[in-house]
């Protein structure tokens, strides 16, 4: 979670969910919907998007909102500024402000967030220590070649403990997670996108483009299939076989209980576009 900088002011962040969230440029995370995706965006540029006390806060209550509302069913991660986010404000733990994380969304109020709904990471500069920790936390990345991942923690004799020791290794060949864990040192986009932790590698400027869509082709899909295949995909990289086959089945049952689940074969046999009710 070590960051590259330190911070300067914390912005106001909004924390009542039935004000609607509206999207302003005071607040420490954005939030705004496009048909049926919710934009997320870290906005301290001035500190590198540093996780403050603040941000996690508010970043934890982003994502409640996407999971509160049945209208929107994917998320795009963004950051506003040229660093993605830098980890842990130093500035705020140096002055004892040290709760970066929530109860349930552990670091930055995300990297261990109950959710079902998929978030796309959309990365168009550094993500370092824990801003690399939130990259990793989502589950797809869209990056541009201005972007960058590390864990720099060793550097500073730190250790990665908001998922990069973990979760990196389980998308990128292990000798390549060791080299980035045991040196510290970045690796480039381009060299992300060649060993999987990157999906779609793009020009700067063209993230959030790129996210929608991505998240377009995700949203063509049955929603409550999506979720609960993500969960399945989830829980099977962590057992063998059997067990992930036992999983899948279990997350399948009340999606087959489901209206979605007879309108996929109607609309296949009546050669049409789906029409999902997520119900």
């Amino acid at each position: 979670m070590w960051p590259t900088t330190e911070s300067k002011a914390s912005a106001t962040h909004f924390s009542v969910l039935a004000e609607g969230w509206p999207t302003l440029t005071n607040m420490i995370v954005e939030y705004e919907t496009r048909d049926r995706v919710a934009i997320i965006t870290l906005n301290r540029p001035e500190a590198r998007n540093a996780v403050s006390e603040d941000l996690a806060v508010a970043l934890e209550e982003a994502v409640d909102k996407v999971e509160a509302d049945d209208d929107i069913w994917l998320a795009v991660l963004a950051a506003n500024g040229p660093v993605f986010s830098a980890g842990a404000d130093l500035k705020a733990v140096a002055s004892g402000r040290v709760n970066l994380s929530t109860k349930r969304g552990g670091f930055g109020g995300f990297v261990t967030l109950p959710r079902t709904k998929p978030i796309i990471a959309a990365v168009d500069g550094l993500a370092v220590a824990g801003g690399c920790e939130l990259v990793l936390a989502c589950d797809l990345v869209v990056a541009s070649t201005n972007a960058g991942f590390g864990l720099p923690e060793v550097k500073r004799s730190l250790v990665a403990t908001a998922g990069g020791t973990t979760r990196l290794p389980k998308k990128v060949p292990p000798n390549i997670a060791m080299e980035v864990a045991l040196t510290g040192d970045n690796i480039s986009a381009e060299r992300a996108h060649s060993f999987g932790l990157v999906n779609v590698l793009c020009a700067p400027g063209e993230v959030i483009a790129k996210a929608l869509e991505l998240g377009a082709r995700v949203n063509a899909n049955a929603p409550l299939a999506v979720r609960a295949t993500r969960e399945a995909v989830l829980a099977g990289a962590q057992v063998d076989d059997a067990e992930g086959i036992r999983l899948a089945l279990e997350a399948f049952r009340p999606v087959a209980r489901s209206e979605d689940v007879k309108e996929g074969p109607l609309a296949f046999v009546e050669k049409r576009l789906p029409v999902w009710k997520a119900r």
